[in-house]
């Protein structure tokens, strides 16, 4: 991401994003579509040479369909890449994968989370310094702390003070990059249905409780509005990367407690940098509260009443849902119907930060903003910008030699490369970033109306959303939950 230049402090800068880069490894062909066309000449060169035209009409069944695979797009991709996600869909159908149901006889094995598909492998740690809940992934070897923030409503600031913020929060950001044992960092924005518990409070406490007229009409509105509103949290996540803290890990005494107490370096670290960019962190999530996280996610239903009964569901051994459905382009849980979608492109031009407020202040839809950072290394950083750089200028030779002409989308990325480059000389970190909003209805047709609605609203945010199918339930993992899950 990059900025205009010479512009006052005090003002509010515009901003522009990378673009998502669309070369391949050989004049813009990705690896599979090289492979399908290698067939497909290797097979008319040989039809050619054995038997001429008639062997050549013969093999069309063979290079017809690889020509086809490789030119033929498909909702903006070739179709021989969806191959792989056909070919995964049909193995989860067919095998029973697409469906999960709680065996609620069987009991789970002890620190385990009682969640579907590959995240039944993650468990549960709770770090006796802090007290924050702590999730381990064995096989990711990461260990992930949730953070819940609150801060102020960015859009009602003035410009001068939101161009502050916006560079504070970009320090933010840079110091997950330093110390290089930050496998992902994730901003999760949810719109949950409020369950009336803070005008209740209000009322009890300032309220004139008579027999007066006033006083009963008022109380009986705050017990009927106060359900029916909604209310915005904010979480960030920190998933340590255990296979490259390893060393510190076996300094602090190895193991679990070992990489907690890495973790815990880096959580004041990430709660230092909040504070001076005048965020104001809530405190580590504990067991419990992840486990209402959880549920309400699977179970929306239920969310207003968790939180107005503090005392239940609060154990991550019963948090996961009782029943999910994946379909080709949806998932279908506990209480509700959900659809994940995929921000692929950000503005292409320049935006004021906030841009993204017709997507977070869409009233009247259950959805969450989930924003994941993958940091990077600074010399892991300058050998990926090096490497990439080599590659453009390659391509560019490539396509002089042929007589290809330049298109302005690959001069942009290029441009983009070396944006990224004169940042990370200027001390910024580099960082890999990618948006997922899932959306939240009960019903199927609340949310196809819902679904429509976020995708005018990524329209109006200069935004386009494409649908994650045949990978509804990984994708929701990763959208609605605040586990640093990556699709």
């Amino acid at each position: 991401m990059s900025s205009s230049d010479n512009a006052p402090s005090t003002e509010l800068v515009p901003v522009k994003f990378s673009r998502l880069t669309r070369r391949g490894v050989l004049l813009g062909l990705s690896v599979s579509q090289l492979i399908a066309l290698a067939v497909a000449m290797v097979t008319i060169v040989v039809a050619v040479y054995s038997g001429g035209g008639m062997l050549l009409a013969y093999t069309a069944p063979i290079w017809g369909p690889c020509v086809a695979l490789t030119w033929i797009p498909v909702a903006g991709r070739p179709l021989v890449e969806w191959l792989p996600v056909g070919f995964w869909w049909l193995w989860k159908t067919t095998g029973g994968q697409a469906l999960y149901r709680r065996r609620i006889v069987t009991p789970r094995p002890e620190g385990t989370l009682a969640l579907p598909g590959d995240m039944a492998r993650l468990r549960e740690y709770t770090d006796p310094t802090s007290g924050a809940c702590m999730i381990h992934d064995p096989h990711g070897a990461t260990l992930t702390a949730i953070l819940e923030v609150s801060h102020p409503a960015f859009i009602l600031l003035d410009p001068g003070e939101q161009e502050r913020r916006v560079t504070a929060w970009g320090r933010v950001l840079a110091t997950t990059c330093r110390s290089g044992r930050i496998a992902t960092l994730q901003v999760l924005e949810r719109t949950l249905p409020d369950s009336g518990t803070g005008l209740a409070e209000w009322w009890a406490e300032h309220g004139i409780h008579d027999d007066s007229w006033a006083s009963t009409t008022y109380s009986e509105l705050i017990e009927r509005a106060g359900p029916a509103g909604e209310r915005h949290a904010t979480t960030i996540s920190l998933a340590l990367n255990m296979r490259t803290a390893a060393r510190q890990i076996k300094t602090a005494g190895g193991g679990i407690r070992g990489a907690a107490a890495v973790l815990r370096q880096e959580m004041g670290t990430l709660t230092t940098a909040l504070r001076s960019a005048d965020l104001h962190p809530s405190g580590w999530l504990t067991a419990g509260d992840v486990a209402v996280i959880l549920r309400s996610a699977y179970d929306p239903a239920m969310a207003a009443a968790l939180e107005r009964h503090g005392s239940i569901g609060r154990e991550l051994a019963g948090a996961g849902p009782v029943a999910v459905t994946e379909t080709w382009g949806g998932l279908r849980t506990d209480s509700a119907h959900h659809c994940v979608l995929w921000i692929s492109e950000w503005p292409r031009s320049l935006v004021y930060p906030g841009f993204l407020a017709p997507l977070a202040l869409s009233s009247g839809i259950q959805r969450s903003i989930s924003l994941i950072y993958t940091p990077l290394r600074s010399d892991m950083a300058a050998r990926y910008i090096r490497k990439k750089k080599v590659e453009y200028i390659s391509d560019a030779n490539q396509r002089s030699r042929i007589g290809q002409i330049e298109d302005a989308a690959q001069t942009a990325e290029y441009h983009d490369v070396l944006q990224q480059e004169s940042e990370l000389t200027a001390g910024h970190g580099v960082l890999r970033y990618s948006g997922l909003i899932a959306v939240t209805a009960p019903t199927q047709a609340e949310l196809d109306t819902a679904v429509a609605a976020v995708e005018q609203a990524a329209i109006q945010a200069s935004c386009e959303t494409r649908r994650l199918v045949g990978q509804q339930a990984q994708a929701f993992s990763a959208a609605a939950l605040p586990l640093c899950r990556v699709v």
